[in-house]
């Protein structure tokens, strides 16, 4: 059974940084899909970031340039560095996973999901 531990969330000021991990046991991120989706209050879930098993990467227009997707297949661990953090940026983020794809619609319809970190910028 796949299971996803999310940490590195807190509460930081416009312009901070944070690094989210996600540590998963029961698969290997070499051969699947990893990826982040965050959900504020009143707005949909969105993917932000994911990371293919070729280790390809896609971003969402909002993020591009200030986060980072990476992983450490020897630690089973993805990563997401956040940079230049804006209040907009608050949410709960989720970790997620999956062996059939990486496009948005597959890891939020056939993904693994992890309890999911909060993440707080204030201005």
């Amino acid at each position: 059974q796949v299971q996803l531990k999310e940490s590195g969330g807190g509460s930081v000021q416009a312009g901070g940084s944070l690094r989210l991990s996600c540590a998963a046991s029961g698969t290997t991120y070499s051969n699947y899909c990893s990826g982040w989706f965050r959900h504020s209050p009143g707005k949909e879930r969105v993917g932000v970031a994911a990371i293919d098993g070729d280790g390809s990467t896609r971003y969402a227009d909002s993020v591009k340039g200030r986060f980072t997707i990476a992983k450490d297949n020897a630690k089973n661990t993805v990563y997401l560095q956040m940079n230049s953090l804006k209040p907009e940026d608050t949410a709960m983020y989720y970790c997620v996973v999956s062996e059939y794809g990486c496009s948005w619609s597959i890891l939020a319809g056939f993904g693994y999901w992890g309890q999911g970190t909060q993440v707080t910028v204030s201005s």
